[in-house]
């Protein structure tokens, strides 16, 4: 059976990753946290900090993978204007640092690196991975040359592919994002622990959006069937602006709710249309998403809904 890690398992694209896996391969997990509860027994987990070069190179001596799903990063565009180096070294300095230590092994890796579609200049049309750049936060400019490091590596032992990944959300997603957000908000009115008032930021933005199980699904599709040196859109080709997401999570509550803005969760910078064309990817693999919109919302307001319950 082969080999495969995970690195930023406990994360968000990273644990749905590892059920999407289970069974169908040896799976390690790197966490440089605590490991989540309810995927604990998928993997042989590691502790591992990306930063750390001695632990990266032990760690991938002990593994040996055949594939590395590379979902370790900094996530948070909103967060990046307040720390604008944390992103740099984390995606940057912490890709380099696996890259390189893969090359180490002098054995044959499949790396799949996960980029974003935050470093495109925004389009009313649905973007393909030749159009232009323009990385507007400390985020999508990390997450830029993440990219390009990955594409620039030469060692003939290992194949990289890259996504630009549009927005994805669902279960688990930390309510720094603004879907989870909502949906949480939302959960703790009904019990009534906030008032009937929905706090949000900027709704007029048009966004892609995938669930999150068709976005890793579209990961592994192309670790098996992609092209090495390749940049791939992980996109729906639908644009909604985020006021839709919100509307439809408003709609789902079971008591009614006002919404208003809030100052503090507006941007710095925000890309006004940012929606994907997925065609590469379905070329390659045949991929097509699977999850509906509503389901999507439905799965997080649920889940949502059991986390409060809990807490």
């Amino acid at each position: 059976m082969s080999v495969v890690l995970v690195t930023g398992a406990g994360g968000f694209a990273g644990s749905h990753l590892l059920e999407h896996l289970a069974g169908s391969a040896e799976l390690v997990a790197w966490s440089r946290a605590e490991v989540p509860r309810g995927i604990a027994n998928l993997a042989r987990w590691q502790q591992v900090d990306i930063l750390e070069r001695s632990q990266v190179e032990a760690a991938l001596r002990d593994v040996r993978p055949d594939w590395i799903f590379h979902c370790a990063g900094f996530p948070h565009v909103a967060e990046s204007w307040s720390d604008t180096a944390a992103p740099l070294q984390v995606n940057v300095l912490g890709t380099h640092r696996v890259l390189d230590a893969a090359a180490r092994l002098g054995r044959p890796c499949r790396i799949l690196v996960t980029g974003s579609a935050q470093v495109y200049a925004s389009s009313a049309d649905p973007i393909d991975e030749s159009h232009a750049f323009a990385p507007a936060s400390p985020y999508a400019l990390s997450k830029l040359a993440q990219e390009q490091l990955a594409l620039r590596s030469d060692d003939r032992n290992i194949e990289i592919l890259v996504t630009r990944s549009f927005n994805h959300t669902g279960p688990r997603q930390k309510p720094a994002f603004l879907a989870p957000s909502v949906a949480r908000q939302i959960a703790q009115i009904e019990r009534g622990a906030l008032e009937p008032v929905l706090k949000v930021g900027n709704l007029d933005p048009k966004r892609d959006v995938l669930d999150v199980r068709d976005a890793v699904r579209a990961y592994v599709e192309l670790m098996r069937k992609g092209t090495a040196g390749t940049v791939y859109n992980v996109a729906s080709g639908v644009g909604r602006p985020v006021r839709a997401i919100v509307d439809a999570l408003v709609a789902r509550a079971r008591v009614p709710i006002r919404i208003e803005q809030d100052p503090s969760r507006m941007r710095a910078s925000d890309v006004p249309v940012l929606v994907g064309s997925p065609r590469r990817l379905q070329e390659a693999t045949g991929w097509q998403p699977q999850i509906s919109f509503d389901r999507m919302i439905d799965d997080l307001l649920e889940y949502w809904r059991k986390q409060t319950s809990v807490s």
